[in-house]
């Protein structure tokens, strides 16, 4: 099935693997153009030719360096004319324990890929063309930004300040800026595989409707928070958790 070109072009942040293209897999497969970054460019190079190389490109860069996010968004209006959507779903996790033995200098490498360079992204959209002509901003932020998390708390912390970034550029980028963002849980990815791996069976019995998430499942969030369905929504986390909410504590 042919699907219609809609006119609008996305931003991808961490698009090559995991959530990150299950939301640009999500936006190809509505009608946009889409670019993606990420630090490899082989398997950017690969989550294009998947993506078909007719609605897709890549920039690679890390999500941190100031100029990687000013070419990624020259790259994109070179190439499209237009960057109506933004999606940040760059973001790493490099530690696993208790933040009362937190290493500050990979607090600090967390907080600057996870929320900085949102905000970077942001800016640098917001200057090259929404500002004028309007669009949306996503925010891959975390459930574990609004609940504490066992041996997480550094990413936790990370999102929970994406989540409060959300609503401030929300309220500074109105009326013609939509900002929200998407609190996924346990997410089957190569960057989550630390928290079901061998056991996952047992993680997904924790969620009411009984499954681990899939990347297509918060690629469908993205899809609706950058759609004229929920032109009326802005500042807003949409929690997509297959229920592990309605329990005492999350995954």
């Amino acid at each position: 099935m042919t699907v219609q070109d809609s006119g609008k072009v996305a931003l991808v942040t961490g698009g090559s693997r995991g959530i990150g293209y299950g939301v640009a897999e999500a936006l190809v497969a509505r009608g946009d153009r889409v670019c993606i970054t990420g630090r490899g460019e082989d398997a950017l190079k690969e989550a294009v030719e998947r993506l078909g190389t007719d609605r897709a490109m890549y920039v690679a860069g890390k999500a941190a360096d100031e100029a990687h996010q000013a070419e990624a968004v020259a790259r994109v209006m070179e190439a499209y004319g237009r960057v109506d959507f933004l999606v940040n779903n760059a973001g790493t996790n490099p530690v696993f324990g208790p933040i009362a033995e937190l290493d500050l200098n990979v607090a600090r490498k967390v907080y600057e890929t996870n929320v900085i360079s949102a905000l970077g992204f942001a800016q640098q959209t917001w200057k090259a063309w929404q500002s004028e002509h309007g669009g949306a901003i996503v925010n891959i932020a975390s459930v574990a930004g609004l609940a504490p998390s066992p041996f997480i708390g550094a990413y936790g912390m990370s999102k929970a300040a994406m989540i409060n970034l959300t609503v401030q550029l929300a309220h500074e980028f109105s009326p013609q800026v939509r900002v929200n963002a998407i609190a996924p849980a346990v997410v089957k990815t190569k960057f989550a595989q630390a928290l079901y791996e061998g056991r996952e069976e047992e993680a997904a019995a924790a969620y009411p409707l009984g499954r681990l998430g899939v990347p297509s499942d918060i690629g469908g969030a993205a899809a609706f928070l950058t759609s004229e369905q929920s032109d009326w929504v802005t500042g807003q986390t949409l929690v997509v958790d297959g229920g592990i909410f309605l329990n005492a504590g999350v995954a």
